[in-house]
């Protein structure tokens, strides 16, 4: 009998060609995902997910969803994916979901975190996982920004994908900067996101952190529209897709 299945899952995105499957490569998260089901079952099987993350990011709760016709338990399907996925890829746990859940569809926020190393000294062990900026930041200059940025708004400007027939309204509900130790720990929580758009959001901030640019340059970039008011793409590593939300 063929079922809705729902997973959660973690990956170490350093050395994937993100998320989505290609066919140049099968480096892809989905692209992995899928060869492994399509085996184990002995039928071709499709895998979405909450959203395509990009090359080099991570993900500590990735949602999928997928279907197939099978008799293993989904204690037994968890253990058959943690033993033959690559030691970079891990599921955290499996559940029957209802036939029309979908988790890109059905998913009604996310949260993403960004992590900065504000030091001139770099930390080797943490080079995968953090984007380091050795000049000294402005953080309130960077927190006035951030107030512009939270809400309901226009973020054509925020985002790489040009002239998109598809709606790039978004809301924010909330951008929270914590510092911890010599890291500046960015945590972005809203309805969805458009593509490279936290990316595009933090290299906004920092450029208002090294006065760049000022925190009111925001309220011209949202106006405006133009990707070329917004700040520079911030580096795939220091990003991570936490949580995702339904309903």
């Amino acid at each position: 009998m063929k079922r809705n299945y729902r997973a959660i899952i973690q990956y170490e995105g350093t050395r994937y060609q993100g998320w989505q499957k290609q066919v140049s490569t099968d480096n892809t998260i989905q692209g992995k995902l899928e060869s492994l089901l399509s085996k184990m079952v002995d039928q071709p099987v499709e895998v979405n997910s909450s959203g395509r993350t990009d090359a080099g990011v991570h993900a500590y709760g990735q949602v999928i969803s997928f279907s197939c016709d099978t008799d293993k338990s989904t204690e037994e399907i968890l253990e058959y994916m943690n033993q033959y996925l690559p030691e970079d890829i891990g599921v955290q746990s499996v559940v029957v979901a209802g036939d029309r859940f979908h988790a890109r569809l059905n998913a009604t926020g996310k949260i993403y975190r960004y992590r900065v190393l504000n030091s001139k000294i770099p930390k080797v062990f943490d080079r995968r996982y953090v984007f380091q900026v050795p000049e000294e930041l402005d953080k309130e200059a960077i927190k006035k920004g951030i107030s512009y940025l939270e809400g309901k708004h226009d973020f054509k400007a925020f985002t790489a994908k040009k002239n998109t027939k598809k709606s790039t309204v978004r809301t924010i509900h909330e951008i929270k900067m914590e510092q911890v130790g010599e890291e500046l720990i960015f945590t972005f929580y809203g309805d969805g996101f458009l593509y490279h758009m936290v990316r595009i959001l933090m290299g906004t901030l920092l450029e208002i952190g090294q006065h760049r640019r000022t925190p009111e340059s925001i309220l011209e970039a949202l106006e405006s529209g133009e990707r070329v008011k917004a700040g520079f793409l911030a580096p795939a590593q220091g990003l991570a897709l936490m949580q995702v939300f339904y309903d």
